[in-house]
């Protein structure tokens, strides 16, 4: 069955108008503000989850660990050069 022109010519009109529709969604969701906040939404949902608030809580723990940790070895190593230092100059005079 033959097509005539003017239901080629709709057909190439409403394809145009959904891809333009088609594309215009695309460009909508590509923008970073709306990248972030489908990003946001997604973190704040897994973040509800008990399992992933005890492995947040768990590394939280760690990270604040390795701080302390290395503030204490800072501070000691502080005190060790601060008697050294007095050492040195006990010895030098």
């Amino acid at each position: 069955m033959a097509r005539n022109i003017n239901d080629i010519q709709r057909d190439i009109d409403r394809n145009r108008r959904n891809l333009a529709q088609t594309l215009d969604e695309i460009i909508d969701r590509a923008k970073p503000t709306n990248v972030a906040g489908d990003v946001k939404t997604v973190m704040v949902a897994k973040l509800q989850d008990p399992e992933i608030q005890k492995i947040v809580a768990g590394v939280g723990a760690v990270v604040v660990g390795l701080v302390v940790l290395t503030m204490a070895r800072s501070a000691k190593r502080r005190k060790e050069l601060k008697e050294l230092r007095q050492l040195l100059v006990a010895r030098d005079s």
